[in-house]
């Protein structure tokens, strides 16, 4: 065997070897999507941050809402909860402070936040319609969920375009 034709199975092996581990890995994949292997190390924020979120999903869907999408982000910000209520999208920015200090979790949503959180729905909402709705869009709405140490609230309607 010359050195050409040894070199080229070594490297047809390791394709094979390659393949065969990625499949593996398709098939250990959970079904979201999410690889186990390569979860993301979560800052000790970023886990109080889902923490929350998490909190809030579940009251909102104590509460009817479906829940259809959580933390959507693109170039113009993030999106912590999408749900359906009533066949109305609405727009979720969950919000947890430790205290009451400068007017408690919900005052944070300033209009700088609010802009953002417009911006990167009307970004989203072509494919959440098309997903969702059969393309036909639905009223919309952003509401706020505040967690705070005297309890959630949830602020229907917290703004408006």
């Amino acid at each position: 065997m010359s050195d050409d034709t040894l070199l080229y199975a070594l490297a047809r092996k390791a394709q094979q070897d390659a393949i065969r581990k990625r499949r593996r890995r398709q098939r250990r994949r959970p079904a979201d999507g999410r690889d186990p292997d390569h979860e993301p190390q979560l800052s000790p924020t970023q886990r109080r941050g889902r923490q929350g979120e998490d909190q809030a999903r579940a009251y909102l869907e104590s509460r009817g809402l479906v829940v259809v999408a959580q933390n959507l982000q693109s170039r113009s910000g993030e999106i912590d909860l999408v749900a359906v209520h009533h066949n109305v999208l609405v727009f979720v920015e969950v919000r947890a402070r430790g205290s009451l200090d400068y007017g408690g979790a919900a005052a944070s949503v300033n209009r700088q936040k609010q802009r953002r959180l417009i911006r990167t729905a009307q970004w989203f909402l072509p494919r959440l319609v098309a997903r969702y709705f059969g393309r036909v869009t639905p009223p919309c709405r952003f509401d706020v969920v505040s967690l705070e140490p005297a309890g959630t609230a949830w602020i229907r309607d917290a703004f408006a375009l």
